[in-house]
């Protein structure tokens, strides 16, 4: 039993030995001024311009995520805009959907070709300088300038500048370009 502990010992002692003298060595192999670990021209030719592969990918990344970001902000303005220039000027986007708009007696609303015109409440009449003045598409007629409007009839304007003055408070569904004054 003596016997075996002592040739662990001897065991154990010798790889220890071996262990530093290997690290001695290593530590003696490290990189000097005349032979370093890296080269200068491992930084220069391979290092250095990888990494600046990587920085100028990641600010093209970033560039093009915050030009996107800036087109939908300036696209979102621009909808804002043309939503508060179409709702002052009273013009609707084109193959749009029907606006309600209110009149009060002596109001004119005056649309572009192929703007419509549906009178739902209140008595108003048609404005047009020469025939037609508008086609009502509900019987197929033809209404002159100053004539009454129908309720419930669908009114098509073929020349710029027709329209539907409020003789009375009234209801119009607008759809197309038009102005009121």
């Amino acid at each position: 039993m003596k016997q075996s502990k002592g040739l662990v010992r001897l065991i154990s002692g010798g790889l220890v030995t071996l262990a530093l003298v290997g690290v001695a060595v290593a530590a003696g192999q490290q990189g000097s001024k005349n032979d370093p670990l890296v080269t200068l021209s491992y930084l220069e030719d391979q290092a250095i311009p990888a990494i600046l592969d990587q920085v100028d990918d990641k600010v093209a990344d970033k560039q093009s995520e915050l030009e996107k970001k800036l087109s939908d902000v300036v696209d979102g303005y621009v909808d804002e805009v043309e939503k508060a220039l179409s709702g002052s000027s009273g013009s609707t986007s084109a193959g749009g959907v029907f606006q309600i708009v209110n009149l009060k007696a002596g109001q004119t609303v005056v649309g572009t070709a192929a703007c419509e015109f549906l009178l739902r409440t209140g008595t108003a009449v048609c404005v047009s300088d020469t025939a037609p003045g508008l086609i009502d598409t509900t019987d197929g007629s033809a209404l002159a300038g100053g004539k009454n409007l129908t309720t419930n009839h669908l009114y098509l304007a073929t020349i710029d500048g027709r329209g539907v003055k409020a003789s009375a408070d009234v209801t119009i569904m607008v759809r197309g370009s038009y102005t009121i004054k």
